[in-house]
């Protein structure tokens, strides 16, 4: 039997995730995941918990197994002309838009529902519980620590490869040194 609010066996569910909502540059990502098998990986959870070692593995996992997988992000001026959750709801829907298919069922982290996906689930601590949202939270924390290393080698300086543009006690002197780079967001306190 099939609870209330539950997919249906077979049902498609989408996983939706974000990374990068909290640092002084560099672009918000979210990734949706489709998992064929909702618990053929084992290890997933929330991004933060695990190692960069770890996380790169079972991305390597996700994709091998994985329905479908989108991305989407949002940069550092798009934030700060519409603010971080806006930018984070809009990197949201376009991954779910890059999924190039249509799941039975949205889940989200988190406590907020991007307009664009009303029929989205949100659920609190959903990428330590949820297998999808799990996957999701993995994917956009590899990519943009990736793209995080790439801006590391165009903007010399700032360690964005290390602190991935978090606001440390190095990355705010790289700025006090050297001022902002072009990926740093401007609406963010740098001091």
């Amino acid at each position: 039997m099939v609870a209330p609010g539950e997919p249906g066996p077979g049902a498609l569910v989408a996983g939706v995730d974000e990374a990068g909502r909290g640092p002084l540059a560099g672009p918000v990502a979210a990734a949706a995941v489709v998992l064929a098998e909702p618990n053929a990986v084992t290890g997933i959870t929330d991004s933060k918990k695990l190692a960069p070692k770890r996380r790169r593995e079972l991305q390597d996992a996700i994709l091998g197994q994985a329905f479908a997988a989108g991305l989407g992000w949002a940069e550092a001026d798009e934030i700060d002309a519409v603010n971080v959750g806006q930018a984070t709801h809009r990197a949201m829907e376009r991954a779910v838009a890059a999924l190039g298919m249509r799941p039975d069922e949205l889940r989200i982290d988190g406590n907020s529902r991007p307009a664009g996906l009303p029929q989205a689930h949100c659920i609190v601590g959903g990428d330590g519980a949820d297998s999808a949202i799990g996957a999701a939270s993995i994917l956009a924390k590899v990519i943009r620590d990736d793209w995080m290393a790439d801006y590391d080698v165009r903007y010399p300086g700032y360690g964005f490869a290390r602190h991935k543009g978090y606001g440390t006690a190095e990355h705010r002197e790289a700025v006090k040194r050297l001022g902002p780079s072009p990926i740093h967001r401007r609406s963010f306190t740098i001091k």
